[in-house]
């Protein structure tokens, strides 16, 4: 059993914990509705969507964690180190935080703060990892508003657009040490 097998984080009665295989295709059917029921893509269809389904792939170089309250998973995130195919922006000693995902029905929850809680609790207890970090959409302002409220600071120097779109991609990071 590694580290991320036992690692589990609890806040607000949210149990965080690694995603097991038989919890695959919750996660990657709840990214994707969430995604697209919050407006961010224009079909369900969408390259993006059919992308964060395919979870089993991976979690061949990630950690996923679901967020459990009464056994019901109401959310999920991926967590990435620099190196993996998986990262976008993570850069040596920085753990990305991918595809952070909430249930519409369990939105404004808590669910979403627990995750990024726990987070930043997987992080400080990896070795050689003093920030995490995590990119967000230049207008969702409800997500925007919770990491700025957990003391994430906006790194506009590393915002970025998603190739062959219009959709601006805006960077946040926390230092943990």
């Amino acid at each position: 059993m590694n580290e991320a097998e036992t690692f589990t984080s609890v806040h607000g009665g949210i149990l965080i914990e690694l995603a097991t295989p038989q919890d695959y295709q919750r996660v990657g059917e709840l990214t994707a509705s969430s995604y697209f029921a919050a407006g961010h893509f224009d079909s369900p269809d969408h390259e993006y969507l059919k992308f964060a389904q395919k979870v089993a792939e991976r979690a061949e170089q990630t950690e996923i964690y679901v967020a459990r309250r009464d056994a019901q998973i109401l959310g999920s995130m991926t967590l990435i180190q620099v190196g993996s195919d998986y990262a976008d922006i993570a850069r040596p000693g920085e753990l990305e935080i991918r595809m952070l995902s909430v249930d519409p029905s369990a939105q404004r929850s808590g669910v979403g703060r627990a995750m990024v809680q726990a987070s930043i609790d997987r992080a400080r207890s990896l070795p050689n990892i003093s920030a995490v970090s995590l990119t967000t959409g230049q207008s969702w302002n409800t997500a925007r508003a919770l990491y700025e409220s957990m003391g994430f600071v906006h790194d506009s120097q590393r915002d970025w657009t998603v190739h062959g779109t219009d959709i601006k991609l805006v960077v946040y990071s926390k230092e943990i040490i």
